[in-house]
């Protein structure tokens, strides 16, 4: 029909963040396939007036209802076209417009699970960058996506390379197992983060700074702080357990320090077949955005020859404790994943805040565990209800963990 635009038309739930930032990036070298429908931050509103200065989406969102006052009249005479909505409420409505094709969920933690179910419920094709909104919600967020016909495509470079390790009726999510398709085992590799071969006796005194120093990915400080402690592979087992219809015995996690090889999926004839690239975002969002076909994502040619070395370990749970907590909350089901979630994000919040120590962190949450009992995770308001009592929980925990840690 004359006038319809061609090009595929994307919403960025949490656009000011390394994804979100790294997805415009690609979008940007493909100007004739994609189209910017709307963007969204929470308060950033320099960065979100820059990138609707740049990219010209139709709708802007600042959850932030102050924020939102200030970026409508800064684009008032710069962006006319641009309208600014505010509030959660509007996160989800961008989600679902149906000039949007697809929606990078890409919002941290469990803010991003409403707009996410709302992507998913209109039929979007879904980029899945936040984990918490299928750690949280599991049966809930696949029967969704499959009521309504969504595609659903992992973003973290982990479950986008099993994804591209998997065969077609896997990929298609055709409700095929593992097994049926020859695989035994998904291996889900870690980089171990900052600490893998620290001292023991010296995690306790770990700082802020040195928890969001990665040494090989650029992240936002959440979860730069999760991979330190490894409770971001927990989360990625708990993911990667709906994603791949795969039970958490089936998944094995890996120390991989060159993050190099992102997964692997190990097949019943003795084949292993893993994704190779350099470590850049950029690579698994260029994927998602044009599965099946592929497109140029600006990431460099990987050169084995330079890296030289590719190193494997098992974790260890004595180190990275919160590695064992994700494991046994899948296990239970339930809401046991969203308690294990919320009182991961107080005390990482906590920690940030100089509030307790590094090793404090596990220790919060399995408290939260022991004493929260996990329930059929039969609803949105369960899973919901769960959250919240967990971070109430958590919040009331702090201050007998409470500890200054000196600034770096």
């Amino acid at each position: 029909m004359s006038g319809v635009d061609p090009r595929s038309g994307v919403t960025i739930l949490g656009a000011t963040g390394s994804i979100g930032v790294s997805t415009l990036d690609v979008l940007a070298r493909h100007p004739d396939r994609y189209r910017v429908v709307a963007l969204t931050a929470h308060r950033q509103v320099d960065r979100l007036e820059q990138q609707c200065l740049r990219h010209r989406p139709r709708y802007a969102v600042m959850v932030d209802e102050q924020a939102a006052h200030t970026l409508a009249r800064r684009l008032q005479r710069a962006a006319p076209e641009v309208e600014v909505l505010a509030g959660r409420a509007a996160l989800a409505q961008v989600a679902a417009l149906p000039e949007c094709d697809q929606v990078m969920a890409a919002i941290v933690g469990a803010a991003g699970l409403v707009p996410t179910l709302a992507a998913a419920a209109a039929g979007k094709r879904v980029l899945l960058a936040n984990k918490e909104a299928l750690v949280m919600s599991g049966q809930l967020f696949i029967d969704q996506v499959q009521r309504s016909g969504a595609e659903l495509l992992p973003i973290d470079s982990e479950h986008n390379a099993i994804f591209q390790c998997l065969p077609p009726p896997l990929q298609r999510r055709t409700g095929a197992q593992l097994t049926t398709l020859g695989i035994e085992r998904i291996l889900l590799t870690a980089s171990g983060g900052p600490f893998r071969t620290a001292p023991l006796s010296q995690l306790a005194s770990v700082t802020p700074e040195q928890a969001v120093a990665h040494p090989n990915w650029s992240m936002g400080r959440k979860i730069s702080v999760d991979s330190a402690t490894m409770m971001n592979k927990g989360l990625e087992l708990i993911e990667a357990c709906w994603l791949f219809n795969a039970t958490p015995r089936q998944i094995e996690v890996v120390i991989h320090p060159q993050s190099v090889i992102h997964s692997m999926v190990s097949y019943s004839d003795g084949s292993v077949l893993a994704q190779l690239g350099n470590p850049d975002m950029r690579t698994p969002i260029a994927h998602a955005l044009a599965w099946p076909e592929r497109i140029g994502s600006g990431v460099a040619a990987l050169d084995l020859c330079q890296i030289g070395r590719l190193d494997f370990a098992p974790p260890d749970e004595q180190r990275f404790p919160s590695l064992r907590l994700a494991r046994a909350a899948i296990t239970e089901g339930g809401t046991a994943p969203a308690l294990l979630n919320a009182a991961n994000e107080v005390a990482v919040a906590a920690f940030l805040d100089r509030q307790i120590g590094f090793t404090a962190i596990p220790v919060l949450i399995e408290e939260c565990l022991q004493r929260l009992p996990a329930t059929a995770a039969d609803s949105l308001e369960v899973v919901v209800d769960a959250d919240q009592r967990a971070r109430h929980l958590a919040e009331s925990l702090l201050p007998p963990l409470a500890r200054r840690i000196p600034a770096a």
